[in-house]
Parts: C-alpha cells; sequence; structure tokens
C-alpha cells in the first residue's frame, strides 16, 4: 500500500505545480517597432511591430532642440556657443563635466546643455516651437506639480511620440520643410553623429535612452524604452527611420545605444530590400 500511496501523493503534487505554473503570468518579452519611409514621397516603406505608441523621446528630443536653439540664434555653429560646465549641472555620464558645444553636445548627448539652450529658450517659445513642429503630443508641461517642462519634459516626463511620428517630423527636417530657417535646418543636420554602412549608405541619427511609465505615471526603472532615429542617404536617394525597442527588464548596455548597434546592424539588408 505505501508505494501506491507515495505515487498517488507524487501525482498530486504534479497537478498542483502544472495548476501553479498556469496560474503564473507569461514572463513580459521585450517589443520593438521599426519603420522606414521615403523621404521624398513620405511613403513608408517597411514598418514592422506596433509603431502609434507614443513614449517618451528622450535624447533624441536634442534634434528639435538644436533646431530652436538655431533659428533662435542661441545656437551660431558646429562649435559654439561653447559653455562651461559647472556643478550642479546633470553629470551621471563624467565626459559631462566639460567644456561643452553643439557637436559634442550631440555626440555625447549632454543633457545640461539641452537645458542651457531650453532656458535660455523660455516656456513660450519652446512650447511654440513644440506645436509648431507638431511633435507628438507636443506636451512640455514636465511632471505633473513640478514646473520642471524646460527642463525634463522630454525626460520620461509629459512629452510623448511615436515612432511614425518620430519619421514624420525627420521627413520635414531632411526636406528643409519645418517652420525655422534655413542655417536651423542645415547646421541641425550637420552636427547629427555620422556611421557609415556596406553598400555606400550614410546614416545620420541620434539615440534616446527613456523609461516607460507606472500605474501612477512615474518612470520604470527596470523597463527601460531604446531609441535610435535619423536617415539614411545613398546616390541622392534618403531613407528616413526610426527604431523603438521596449525592454521588459533593466539592461546593462544603455538601451539607446541598443538600438542604434541593433539598427545599423540591420540597416543594409533592409535598404537592399527596398
Amino acid at each position: 500500500m505505501l508505494p501506491a500511496a507515495v505515487n498517488r501523493l507524487a501525482g498530486a503534487l504534479s497537478l498542483l505545480a502544472i495548476a501553479a505554473l498556469s496560474a503564473m503570468p507569461a514572463l513580459a518579452a521585450d517589443t520593438q517597432c521599426t519603420v522606414l519611409a521615403d523621404a521624398d514621397t513620405g511613403r513608408v516603406l517597411l514598418q514592422e511591430g506596433i509603431c502609434d505608441e507614443r513614449v517618451p523621446p528622450a535624447s533624441t528630443f536634442k534634434i528639435p532642440i538644436a533646431l530652436m536653439g538655431y533659428d533662435a540664434g542661441i545656437l551660431q555653429d558646429a562649435q559654439n556657443p561653447t559653455l562651461p560646465f559647472k556643478e550642479g549641472y546633470a553629470d551621471w555620464i563624467k565626459s559631462w563635466r566639460a567644456d561643452t558645444g553643439p557637436t559634442v553636445w550631440m555626440r555625447d548627448s549632454v543633457v545640461w546643455y539641452s537645458q542651457q539652450v531650453t532656458l535660455s529658450l523660455g516656456m513660450a517659445r519652446f512650447a511654440g516651437y513644440a506645436a509648431a513642429f507638431g511633435y507628438g503630443n507636443a506636451d512640455v508641461s514636465g511632471d505633473a506639480g513640478k514646473d520642471n517642462g524646460l527642463t525634463r519634459a522630454w525626460l520620461s516626463s509629459s512629452l510623448r511620440i511615436s515612432p511614425l511620428e518620430q519619421v514624420d517630423f525627420l521627413t520635414g527636417l531632411v526636406k528643409g520643410e519645418l517652420p525655422v530657417s534655413a542655417h536651423a535646418h542645415e547646421m541641425t543636420k550637420a552636427i547629427l553623429p555620422v556611421a557609415n554602412l556596406p553598400g555606400g549608405w550614410t546614416v545620420r541619427g541620434k539615440t534616446g535612452a527613456a523609461f516607460a511609465s507606472q500605474a501612477n505615471g512615474k518612470p520604470d526603472r527596470n523597463r527601460p524604452i531604446g531609441w535610435y532615429v535619423g536617415w539614411a542617404q545613398k546616390d541622392g536617394r534618403t531613407i528616413v527611420f526610426a527604431r523603438m525597442k521596449k525592454h521588459a527588464r533593466r539592461q546593462e548596455l544603455t538601451p539607446g545605444f541598443g538600438a542604434r548597434d541593433a539598427m545599423l546592424a540591420d540597416l543594409p539588408a533592409m535598404l537592399d530590400g527596398l
């Protein structure tokens, strides 16, 4: 009788274990969107994943900040103004504790330089540009009740944009059709980091790293978001792109760098297939 009882007990425990596993929620999976569009026609050539969801733009918003700064005369050329680092500025990356001009600002994604530009603009002009660009929800109010939109709106806060909207905005930049000066268009394009791909394509793009929101609206640092947006050019053709990846857990590599590296690896085959 004892062996039979043991077998019955083992069977019951197995059923309980299976039931418990079935009741557990599935582990969340990473999700990703990729969009490519022809800059001349605006036609979407490739779309994979959910691409109409708005998330914080993070450092990809340096592109519109550059347009604003050059148009308003706050930024001058590729190197000026060079501003000194001051104690109290954002410095969670060591290289930010240095004199910084526009090209270095964009290359190293220096948050405090962005904030000096937006503070110089003031809220009225800042909000006006965001609305004129049609940039996502154009909400630059910042965190609720904190009056920090000038310095925080794009950093996992009120401002949101989808990958499809990023592509529309960048198409306007590439074609020189945004409501800013020709100088602002040209200088903004000139200071973006460049990558050269196999097959002769030249890419200009910007990374960004943000966080998904918790139920209370605060950033969830366990669910990072990586961006890489820009355009690829070859033989007179321009393809605008956006890659946005939502991670289900913390990442060792900055998610913006991960999005950039993966997109640059994927782009040659994607572009050849168009």
